[in-house]
């Protein structure tokens, strides 16, 4: 394994796998403007969101933290943020704490404009720039002490927990001998196995900080009014072979690697304190979970799957891994390696 990666080293101390140009829209309100100007800057990208307004509490500060940590991925070259004053989520802080970090950053109030049109025009002007000064920037040669690595799974079936997950964590373990770290999530998919995972934990505290996010997951479910074991395994599970939740969690955790200890418990979003194995409160859901490591700081995910899913993201590369190898034949296109090997002997 080599000890190194090519990357964009960063002037905070961190490095990209990528040199993206981001148009960061701060509420849904804002999205179709900061879209055209994307459309624009031929090379920049965007996403959509549902939220930025009509936020309070932990919630609000949960979206600001997200939008915060796209915009300060290493991966994001320069940032161009679009916002409003009547908008929950305070764009002009979000571009200073980016710009602090060393990137070029311009922040568009579309509250001091006539048009949006003139908003466009002027976020093309900066952004021509920026890409300009992105296209100049080179890769060079990075420790992989420096990279962050998503672990994530959906659409699984009974295969994934004996091919892929452990492939998965086989690397994960690899990377964190050489300094790197990887995170692991989806608090929901530990129930019925957290107490193995909890055996990981590098210190008592550590091991009581998983289990109390996993217990409030399931309380959460429960005070609900859900079962969560009546809704996961999803139907797409099912028809993979996975029979229940407890299941499913086991093979979930195998992403998580063999050897390496789980050093930290984030909340959503929160960048990691500590190198190696850590361990991310997020949702089940694929997007989501993936959303929470990206504004966590990772670079890469790695995303394993047994029935094939089309989850990205415009930020980081998304490493589809197949855990058998009819899937992988039939998805050639959407499948980037194959773990089914494992399967097949």
């Amino acid at each position: 394994m080599n000890d190194f990666f090519y990357g964009y080293a960063r002037a905070d101390g961190s490095a990209g796998v990528r040199n993206h140009l981001l148009i960061l829209s701060v509420a849904q309100c804002v999205d179709v403007v900061a879209r055209r100007m994307a459309d624009e800057l031929p090379g920049a990208v965007t996403f959509s969101s549902a939220y930025g307004c009509s936020q309070i509490g932990s919630d609000a500060e949960q979206t600001f933290r997200t939008f915060c940590g796209f915009a300060c991925n290493p991966n994001v070259g320069a940032c161009i943020v679009v916002g409003l004053k009547c908008a929950q989520v305070d764009g002009a802080e979000i571009a200073l704490r980016a710009a602090a970090g060393g990137k070029p950053v311009k922040y568009i109030d579309l509250d001091a404009y006539a048009s949006h049109g003139e908003a466009i025009v002027e976020a093309c002007r900066a952004g021509l720039s920026m890409a300009k000064e992105l296209s100049t920037q080179t890769r060079t040669k990075l420790g992989l002490e420096r990279l962050v690595l998503g672990l994530e799974c959906g659409g699984s079936d009974a295969w994934s927990g004996l091919s892929a997950n452990p492939v998965t964590g086989e690397a994960s373990d690899l990377l964190i001998e050489q300094g790197g770290t990887a995170i692991l999530s989806e608090s929901q998919e530990m129930i019925g196995a957290e107490a193995f995972f909890a055996a990981k934990a590098i210190s008592p505290r550590v091991r009581d900080d998983f289990l109390r996010v996993v217990k409030l997951r399931e309380d959460e479910s429960i005070e609900g009014g859900v079962d969560i074991a009546s809704v996961n395994p999803s139907p797409g599970n099912k028809a993979g072979g996975l029979t229940t939740l407890e299941e499913k969690s086991l093979g979930c955790m195998q992403k998580g690697g063999r050897r390496s200890p789980l050093m930290e418990v984030l909340d959503y979003a929160a960048a990691p304190t500590q190198r190696g194995l850590i361990f991310m409160d997020t949702p089940g859901d694929d997007v989501e979970s993936i959303t929470g490591m990206v504004a966590g700081g990772c670079q890469v995910v790695v995303f394993t799957t047994g029935r094939g899913t089309c989850v990205g993201n415009p930020i980081v590369p998304v490493i589809k891994v197949a855990s058998n190898t009819p899937l992988y034949e039939r998805m050639r296109d959407n499948l980037d390696f194959n773990a089914g090997v494992v399967v097949d002997g």
